[in-house]
């Protein structure tokens, strides 16, 4: 097969290159490394502006100025999440020493040090590079730190060990100057041979995810996942870690010649597949390794785990692997070197990070006297349901495009909500994104988040959109929106009403994803939204009525009978008469001229509910875009 239609794309897209890839001709990376020394001993203000704005960052080395002046973040690469105590020993006294004793656990299952000087860097680095750790590529046009199952081989799970392999393909890109910042694009890569999803594996621009074909165990290959967007399977099986290591240079190899360099939004392997087609770039896979690598088998990574709900889970060899939460992955140097010490007392001495921003100590074989350690008083073993998943990406406080401070709004909500809809047991899995670039992966939670601006009776403040039904499992699946711009100081209230249905109508051990499932998914997402909303402003105005949100009849998702339907829901509820006759409503006559106005029939009825309900009982409304027109009615302004 030529490869021109590949040539043909990227001379359609490329006639203009984008201003970063400018940049990137001005040196090589590896001089920006070699400033360091020299940048530590002149200080800040000697640092090039080129270096400032690219170079460092190929390095893990991000200028903060704007957010902590003259101070740097750096993101250690902590290869899928593995870390023995020595490391973990190692990281915690660099950010102690020279970061304030602060840490973000992420959600590629890594280390951000914050409040670094570039004066620290040299001892920094040479403090990493000790214990075999390392911030290279881990920003910008590079490989980013690829995932795995924390467990992987430790796992009863586990299928075929994956960390090995991810070592191997990490040793044909890291360090080698020939993919530092030769990429169009940065590029995410998760791997799990884990009949479990541990690692959100399914959504990177590339994804080897656990499958069996004729008999034999191999990885199915998954192109084209981003924020906001799920892998595709590419149809080709790979059985073996050489397939793999061929296939994979094959696909980075393409996208290093024909990613596209113009838009830089647009510069993922993502838009790649969508110019020329998954078939061509599963062709060209195949020429390119001069393999004609099998077709697709079935994907057995199906299961979503539930060892958050426990807080613990057995390993192959009797032992335990506990969790520690970390809430919204803020956490200290200090802790970081209390977790090494408890996993060397208590476990065999290994650390894993995990995509939602936990840790988990392994080897554990008496967990009772690991927890009676006062470390968890602060951090729990097992919370609520609403912090045993928690996410949150880094917000204002720390990165320049968060729109919404995002990490305490997560925790706020998380608090507010055990207290409001207390639930001893269950999974529900809240992502929060500060802003639309989506870092805390709000399209894959049960309850999504992503930060934005709202109005407020005309003044603009902090507001979240708010999306429910993603998926990690069953090849993964993107949330939708039900509430857009929701203030945020109302959004607890919003997201009060949708787990206290989950808390009412679940089944026994249910998780919210197969609620959502079972339930939500039968309904309009405008009617979700609106459910969401109308519910809160009931019970600030003391209004009590038994509404769950499946007592409307199934109806084909048409909104127009969902509005209706709840609309005399709520008539009968407060008036315990009907709004129409069956008779009535089907003849020629007129029904609006028969229906009562509720305000008539119950004498202290809220003025907004009785327009609200009014409306929602109109034969003659454009149902269409009726509930966007009656959200004014549930307005919680007036009672903040």
């Amino acid at each position: 097969m030529q490869l021109n239609v590949f040539e043909k794309a990227y001379e359609a897209r490329n006639k203009k290159v984008n201003k970063i890839e400018k940049v990137k001709e001005l040196k090589n990376p590896i001089e920006a490394f070699q400033a360091i020394e020299e940048y530590a001993q002149k200080g800040y203000d000697a640092i090039s502006d080129e270096d400032k704005k690219y170079f460092l960052k190929c390095f893990g080395i991000f200028d903060k100025d704007g957010l902590t002046p003259k101070q740097f973040m750096m993101r250690v690469r902590v290869s899928g999440g593995h870390l023995n105590a020595l490391q973990a020993k190692k990281i915690g006294e660099i950010a102690k020493e020279f970061g304030q004793d602060y840490i973000d656990i992420t959600t590629r299952a890594q280390i951000e040090l914050r409040f670094l000087n570039i004066e620290d860097m040299p001892a920094i680095l040479s403090g990493l590079d000790e214990v075999g750790l390392t911030s290279y590529q881990t920003g910008v046009d590079n490989f980013r730190n690829i995932v795995t199952d924390p467990f992987d081989k430790d796992g009863f799970e586990n299928i075929l060990p994956s960390y090995t392999l991810l070592k191997k393909i990490e040793k044909t890109f890291l360090k080698n100057p020939d993919w530092i910042s030769t990429l169009p694009r940065k590029f995410n890569t998760g791997i799990s041979g884990s009949l479990a999803n541990r690692c959100n594996v399914f959504g990177h621009d590339c994804s080897l995810v656990l499958a069996q074909k004729n008999g034999v165990y191999g990885y199915n290959m998954f192109l084209g996942g981003r924020v906001g967007m799920i892998a595709k399977n590419a149809d080709i099986f790979l059985a073996n870690e050489e397939e793999v290591l061929k296939a994979y240079g094959a696909l980075i190899k393409i996208f290093q010649k024909y990613g596209f360099r113009d838009n830089r939004n647009k510069n993922r392997l993502h838009f790649l597949i969508d110019a020329v087609g998954m078939p061509e770039i599963a062709a060209a896979i195949r020429e390119v390794a001069g393999v004609n690598f099998a077709t697709a088998g079935d994907t057995m990574t199906q299961i979503n785990p539930i060892d958050s709900e426990h807080g613990k889970v057995q390993l192959r060899d009797g032992s335990f692997g506990v969790q520690v939460i970390v809430p919204s992955g803020i956490f200290a140097g200090s802790e970081l070197i209390k977790v090494s010490e408890l996993s060397q007392l208590h476990g065999n001495g290994e650390i894993r990070f995990s995509v939602e921003q936990n840790i988990y100590i392994l080897g554990v074989k008496d967990t009772t006297i690991l927890l009676e350690d006062s470390f968890f008083t602060k951090y729990k073993n097992v919370n609520t349901p609403y912090f045993n998943n928690l996410v949150a990406c880094a917000g204002t406080q720390h990165c320049a495009f968060g729109v919404i401070e995002n990490k305490e709004d997560a925790i706020e909500m998380a608090e507010y909500l055990s207290t409001a809809v207390p639930l001893e047991s269950g999974r529900v899995r809240m992502y929060w994104s500060a802003c639309v670039k989506g870092c805390g992966t709000h399209e894959i939670g049960d309850i999504g988040f992503e930060g934005c601006k709202a109005k407020v009776n005309g003044e603009t403040q902090d507001g979240v959109h708010i999306t429910i039904g993603g998926k990690i499992v069953s090849e993964g699946k993107n949330g939708y929106t039900v509430i857009k711009s929701a203030p945020l100081k109302f959004s607890k209230y919003f997201v009060e009403t949708l787990v206290a249905e989950y808390k009412k109508l679940r089944f026994k051990n249910e998780s919210f994803e197969a609620f959502h499932d079972r339930v939500l998914s039968q309904y309009s997402h405008a009617y979700i939204g609106f459910y969401m909303q109308l519910q809160a402003y009931l019970r600030a105005k003391n209004i009590d009525i038994n509404l769950n949100i499946n007592k409307i009849p199934k109806t084909g998702k048409n909104e127009e009978f969902e509005l209706f339907e709840l609309g005399r829901k709520i008539y009968f509820a407060l008036s315990k008469q009907e709004p129409y006759t069956a008779y009535s409503r089907f003849t020629n006559e007129n029904p609006r001229e028969k229906l009562i106005p509720l305000k008539k029939l119950v004498s202290d009825i809220d003025n907004n509910i009785n327009e609200l309900v009014m409306k929602m009982l109109d034969v003659e409304a454009k149902r269409a875009v009726v509930f966007s027109e009656l959200l004014p009615f549930i307005s919680l302004t007036q009672n903040d």
